[in-house]
């Protein structure tokens, strides 16, 4: 028995000082340079609710997303009709929805309809009217391709602004899908919002499209766009006067390259400026594509084109290998940098719209963490009160216990590298209370053993032996539901179920396993004869 308890006293140690070494980074910067190299060094993180930071609501247009799939289908059904030799006409899209054509006739709507059976099984026929032989088509669609497209919208613009986010360097995001179509996002200890939210919405659509050469600006100006090309526009700085003009540009509709083939953007110096720009490698595909569309296109301009904006349209003056590029501008380096990010996460499918927008500031957060810490400090000394005057010193070994109990449950939040937040202090007081209602248990079980004339050793056994099963009971079903709260939960349900799910597990171990050593070591060692309880 002696040799038990000696063991057991050295667990109870040994795991009460490895919670004080992941609780102390926590508790104090001051730490030599041995403890950051070889013992635990990371801190709780802290949620938005106790730090400050930034929560959105951000819808995904899906609808947008839809007629951006319908006009690239559009555009590879036109592709394979013209190199078909299938005549037709008036081909357009309507609002995203829908597709339309106009086919000579039934000969070639029998072609038309195999040619969509076989290389676009996605979109179906909506309606066909013959009108003075002539066949109009209007095509859409199919229920089950237009679902799938809209989740993709959403799932990755999930992806993506998590990338984006975490190459920003923000610690312990919250980024999760609400509803069909949107996004939350929530911040910590974000310092600049509106750089953030910037960050988050830019689309990032970037396009390498040929400047229409022999078509006229002027003209188009005035509307008479060639067929083929559109109108962009950019801003030039004029060096001189240190202002911005707005330029338009006569571009090529269809896009040589797309930032689907890039690969990396860095954020470079320039030699004659000194000002910053980003540095552009594609992919080997990219590389081969940028090589062969430079290569054809030698003395003529290419644009870059971000999100529908011109950056700059330089001269080709030779075939470009390598798979290089830059975007150049008047950049700061923190506009420099969020571009490279926003390029190397990807493009958002759809644009994004902030439905709900709010800043905590850390003063708030400052004041949550006091009330907070105040609830548990209350809260926590009126439990040992109420334990030390109706249990005496069988109160003052809970309270022992209660205290490990709550060290334990701060450890393991850094150890685990989970976020405290204002509900999981809650959780934590409501652990307080869960933590010595074992030991009363217990206590109680051992005040019937003791009046039916029982010694102390067999009432404490007792005690412990019969109440164990109830404990268990009691605890195992409040984990499983703190387990399915913290499943389907978000945010606030969250950060409760954590601190619940681990204050149960530790006030379990300490409430039966470190309570029964004291006893155990009064009644061996110290040869009590009475339980002071």
């Amino acid at each position: 028995m002696a040799s038990s308890i000696k063991w057991r006293g050295i667990l109870a140690v040994l795991i009460a000082l490895a919670g004080l070494f992941y609780l102390t980074p926590s508790l104090t910067d001051r730490l030599p340079d041995f403890w950051k190299s070889y013992l635990p060094h990371d801190k709780i993180h802290l949620g938005l609710d106790l730090q400050g930071g930034m929560h959105l609501v951000l819808e995904v247009d899906t609808e947008k997303a839809m007629e951006n799939a319908l006009t690239r289908a559009g555009s590879d059904l036109k592709d394979v009709l013209m190199e078909r030799n299938l005549r037709f006409r008036a081909f357009a899209v309507h609002e995203g929805k829908t597709l339309s054509l106009e086919l000579p006739g039934r000969e070639e709507g029998d072609t038309f309809r195999k040619i969509l059976a076989d290389l676009f099984p996605n979109l179906e026929i909506q309606s066909s009217d013959f009108t003075d032989g002539k066949e109009t088509v209007t095509l859409q669609f199919r229920k089950a391709n237009a679902d799938d497209i809209r989740k993709f919208a959403i799932d990755q613009s999930l992806e993506t602004i998590r990338n984006r986010i975490d190459q920003f360097g923000v610690t312990e995001p919250e980024i999760v899908p609400q509803g069909t179509d949107r996004i939350l996002v929530q911040l910590p200890g974000i310092k600049d919002p509106r750089r953030a939210i910037n960050l988050i919405g830019k689309t990032a659509l970037l396009e390498f499209h040929l400047v229409d050469e022999e078509g006229s600006l002027d003209e188009a100006l005035k509307g008479n766009i060639p067929e083929g090309s559109a109108v962009y526009y950019g801003t030039v700085m004029n060096r001189q006067t240190g202002q911005r003009v707005r330029t338009p540009y006569l571009l090529k509709s269809k896009a040589a390259l797309t930032g689907d083939a890039l690969e990396n953007a860095t954020v470079k110096i320039s030699d004659r400026f000194g000002e910053p720009y980003v540095g552009l490698k594609f992919n080997s595909q990219g590389a081969r594509d940028f090589e062969r569309i430079t290569g054809e296109n030698v003395k003529r301009r290419l644009a870059i084109v971000l999100d529908g904006v011109v950056h700059s349209a330089p001269v080709i003056q030779e075939k470009i290998a390598g798979g290089e590029a830059q975007i150049t501008g008047t950049f700061t380096m923190d506009e420099a940098r969020d571009l490279a990010i926003v390029l190397r996460a990807g493009a958002l499918p759809a644009p994004v719209k902030i439905l709900e927008q709010r800043t905590v500031g850390p003063s708030l957060g400052q004041d949550s963490i006091e009330k907070g810490f105040l609830s548990i400090i209350v809260g926590g000394i009126l439990v040992v009160f109420f334990m030390i005057l109706y249990y005496r010193v069988s109160g003052v070994i809970a309270n022992v216990a209660l205290i490990l109990n709550v060290i334990l449950i701060m450890a393991a939040l850094a150890a685990f590298g989970a976020t405290l937040t204002l509900p999981g202090i809650a959780g934590i007081v409501l652990t307080i209370g869960m933590a010595v209602d074992a030991n009363v248990l217990i206590f109680e079980r051992i005040r019937e053993e003791i009046r039916v004339g029982k010694s102390a050793s067999a009432a404490v056994a007792a005690g412990y032996s019969r109440a164990l099963m109830t404990i268990i009971d009691a605890n195992v079903t409040t984990l499983i539901a703190a387990v399915v709260l913290f499943q389907f939960g978000t945010g606030p349900v969250k950060g409760f179920a954590v601190t619940l799910s681990i204050g149960i597990i530790c006030s379990m171990f300490t409430a039966i396993f470190v309570t029964r050593i004291f006893f155990d070591y009064l009644l061996w060692f110290r040869k009590i004869k009475t339980v002071s309880i």
